[in-house]
């Protein structure tokens, strides 16, 4: 045995006596909750845990139970990731503006509001309501286990150890007078904002700023006022409401996405399942994925990512079963359209009995003023909402107004279906996991196993909106929208339009696990944010209801491309780990291999090689028809051709309608293959050349330059070259950045791939898996942890991932520490 072997395994030895030492002297975590009540104060009670470091800082927890797992996560995250965790713990108590003024705008992180004051305006409702405490004292299995409650009570405890025992030294937030101990509550509040991310969190600005007009003359004799006549001219337009409706609720335009593929035994080298995940989440904020591994020897022991704050691993794989989530559609809100008292527009009608809405007064304190103080309006569907952005007024009349219904305001148990999965053994204890917990808000599970099993599945918590109850309920503005979008509009003054319940729903007024589109045990299970109708070409699923998603209709060139690579490689069979790591990082260009050769013909037949630009000027673009023929139809950070082609198609495809741009349309018989041939005699083809030739012009970059020399990313003064495109090249390898001509391009990434993972099995106790976290662990600058898996990304390279024991003590880079409260 070599020296650095052995002396690695006395050291791991030595941590694990340590261990044993420290949580034989430790009572039980049940007997530490009568430290304080629950919530109430910041957690403690003598916990502890030991983390094993390896490569890239990923710490391997281990700890005898919940709280002390919960503990160590709480200390890891913190050390490296203090600053984004504190920031979010502002946001959820409300108090951003007091701390960052009222109009600064928010991060996004924890909801889709536009500035502090309405973010404050929310949470701080939320806080005051009891909201939070009334899910955490709801008993399972419709509010959290005992398990997960502990896990949160141990993630406060070390994320408060932590920071008690340590210098924060990122400039982020050093010295700053918001970095405080939380809170169980805190730790809840910050999963129930993740809940609504997708539904109240991207309505708060319509909530808070809902306010009603002044109420009708009232008879003189007490009569009621009749309602009047005619609509009122504010009311939406349903055409135009329906197109907002269907652009709201477009996963595609989401700063939150993903891909997911699971290969079944059948379509492998050794019979046993394989996993690529690919999300697409943000790369700076409070929605970054961090890395562990959590151990409880005997009950847990899973790997893979969290989003921050989140006690438990999201995604990730055990020895048996690996998962990961996509973005799904099913649209998980609703609306309820109130017939108000025309004397009284803060009391709405049921079946005829008037009943008076709740008001939510909350003040907020403010830096540099005086306390702001604003009333929100609740029904018995939820808060009365004026929007639901920009494009999507819902007034607040005389006559009427809305009400938003999101069950996930009532789910606290998304950490707890991440715990469920983390100790599933196959893909058929996924789907039970799924089902017994049914905790996930707004996304779908793709999953694979070492037995060769396969599993898509959207069970996620929706509004029980059936087509007969739409068809039945829906007012004329839900009509419209609807079939649209799959948000139903339904009559609030109907009794008999509640959502009512499905037998195996954990909640009132959802969807049972039951109605979830699945497809088991096919050759492959893809999705890349479109619907569940073509999870696998071959099986299509159909016959959900709407809100669950669409079926035959067009899906996304992310969608069609990643169809078409993961249906080859199952028809060519002999899979294994490595042909996941080449998919990650194939970056072929759908849109390129559609139209690049088109759009070069329709560029060499311009008259005089010149093209009319958007401001009347003729630009010279023969040069450009040379390097879109060359092009290799990749976005590799080396590829010549990628920028321009980018450039042209982002601007062809937002001023031509695909009906204009395409000869062949789009056929449901055919979804993969349609809508296809370019249309090369379409206006905006010659339009997008010039504005794009002339764009790169006055940057001074050349039409043929490499992609990774402006795609890139700065890290300690270093540029490094990013391959990966945009959603609307349909690359699997997602890269958003905002364009930046006097920066060089696109001189950071917004959003992307994330945590990606690859994994298999080979028959032995250790799972065969690569990962990868792009932006790495830690956001802290001074750091080591906070770039070099971006380098890794650069260079299109993986973390090998140390699961088994002997893995994580033979790591070159093992550092052991034994964390504890010391209080």
């Amino acid at each position: 045995m070599h020296r650095r072997t052995r002396s690695t395994l006395r050291r791991a030895a030595l941590a694990g006596a340590a261990l044993l030492a420290a949580t034989a002297a430790v009572p039980p975590a049940h007997a530490q909750a009568r430290a304080a009540p629950d919530g109430l104060t910041p957690a403690g009670g003598g916990l502890s845990a030991v983390i094993r470091y390896t490569e890239n800082g990923i710490p391997h927890i281990l700890g005898r139970d919940h709280a002390q797992i919960g503990f160590g996560t709480g200390w890891a995250q913190a050390a490296d990731q203090v600053c984004v965790l504190a920031d979010g713990f502002v946001t959820v108590s409300g108090e951003r503006s007091r701390w960052f003024g009222q109009d600064a705008p928010t991060d996004g992180s924890l909801s889709s509001v536009t500035r502090n004051l309405s973010s404050d305006l929310y949470f701080k409702g939320v806080r005051e309501s009891g909201t939070v405490e009334g899910l955490l004292a709801t008993p399972a299995p419709a509010g959290p286990s005992k398990d997960l409650k502990e896990l949160m009570r141990g993630w406060a405890a070390g994320y408060n150890a932590w920071l008690a025992q340590n210098e924060v030294t990122d400039p982020a937030c050093k010295g700053a007078g918001w970095l405080r101990p939380v809170t169980t509550v805190d730790v809840a509040a910050r999963g129930f904002a993740i809940a609504v991310l997708g539904g109240e969190g991207r309505g708060i600005d319509g909530i808070t700023g809902a306010q009603p007009p002044a109420p009708a003359t009232a008879p003189a004799d007490g009569a009621r006022a009749a309602a009047p006549r005619e609509a009122d001219p504010q009311e939406p337009d349903p055409a135009g409401a329906a197109q907002a409706a269907r652009e709201f609720f477009d996963t595609s335009r989401y700063d939150m996405g993903s891909n997911a593929v699971a290969f079944a035994g059948s379509t492998t080298a050794n019979g046993r399942g394989l996993l690529l995940g690919n999300p697409h989440y943000p790369w700076q904020g409070g929605r970054r994925f961090w890395q562990s591994q959590q151990t409880i020897p005997g009950e847990l022991n899973v790997s893979g990512g969290s989003l921050l704050g989140m006690p438990a691993v999201s995604i990730g794989f055990n020895e048996k079963v690996a998962w990961s989530h996509t973005v799904a559609t099913g649209t998980p809100v609703n609306l309820h359209e109130l017939s108000l008292d025309p004397a009284d527009p803060t009391a709405y009608l049921v079946d005829g009995v008037p009943q008076k809405m709740t008001r939510r007064t909350v003040t907020v304190p403010v830096a540099g003023g005086d306390p702001v103080t604003r009333t929100q309006w609740w029904t018995r569907y939820g808060p009365v909402v004026t929007h639901l952005g920009a494009g999507l007024p819902l007034p607040w009349t005389t006559r009427s107004a809305y009400a938003l219904n999101d069950p996930n305001a009532s789910n606290l148990r998304g950490s707890d279906t991440a715990l469920a999965l983390g100790k599933a053994r196959s893909v058929a204890g996924i789907q039970q996991a799924l089902a017994r917990t049914q905790g996930l808000p707004w996304v779908n599970t793709v999953a694979a196993d070492s037995a060769g099993g396969t599993l898509f599945t959207q069970t996620q918590v929706l509004p029980r909106i059936t087509d007969e109850l739409a068809a039945r309920c829906s007012t004329p503005l839900g009509r419209a929208v609807y079939p649209a979008s799959g948000l139903a509009v339904l009559d609030g003054a109907r009794g008999d339009c509640a959502l009512g319940s499905d037998a195996d729903a954990v909640q009132p007024g959802v969807f049972g696990p039951g109605k979830a589109p699945t497809l088991r045990d096919a050759p492959y299970a893809e999705n890349s944010n479109d619907s569940a109708w073509l999870a696998n070409a071959d099986r299509p699923l159909t016959g959900y209801e709407r809100v669950w998603g669409n079926v035959s209709t067009p899906r996304s060139l992310r969608t069609r491309g990643a169809v078409e690579d993961v249906s080859a490689m199952a028809g060519k069979g002999r899979l294994n780990v490595a042909d996941l790591e080449k998919l990650q990082f194939a970056n072929r260009a759908p849109a390129g291999d559609l139209a690049a050769a088109d759009a070069a013909r329709a560029c060499s037949a311009l008259p005089g090689g010149t093209a009319t630009a958007a401001d009347g000027s003729v630009v010279d673009v023969s040069a450009a028809c040379a390097v879109l023929a060359r092009w290799d139809r990749t976005t590799d950070a080396g590829s010549r051709g990628a920028l321009l082609f980018d450039r042209f198609w982002r601007r062809v495809t937002a001023s031509t309608p695909a009906a204009d741009l395409w000869l062949v349309p789009f056929s449901a018989a055919d979804p993969v293959r349609t809508p296809r041939t370019l249309n090369r005699e379409a206006p905006g083809i010659g339009r997008a050349l010039a504005d794009t030739v002339a764009e790169l012009r006055a940057a001074g970059i050349a039409l043929d330059a490499p992609l990774g020399e402006h795609q890139f990313v700065v890290r300690g003064g270093r540029k490094l070259p990013v391959g990966g495109g945009t959603e609307a090249l349909g690359v699997w390898n997602k890269v958003e950045a905002r364009w930046n001509a006097a920066a060089g391009g696109y001189p950071d990434v917004v959003n992307g791939s994330s945590h990606i993972q690859a994994v298999g099995w080979d028959g032995s106790s250790c799972p065969v898996a690569r990962t990868l976290l792009t932006y790495g662990q830690s956001s802290d600058p001074g750091s080591p942890y906070s770039a070099d898996q971006t380098r890794l990304f650069s260079e299109e390279r993986w973390v090998r991932a140390r699961f088994c024991e002997r893995d994580i003590l033979t790591s070159p880079r093992l550092k052991v520490v034994l964390v504890r409260d010391r209080r």
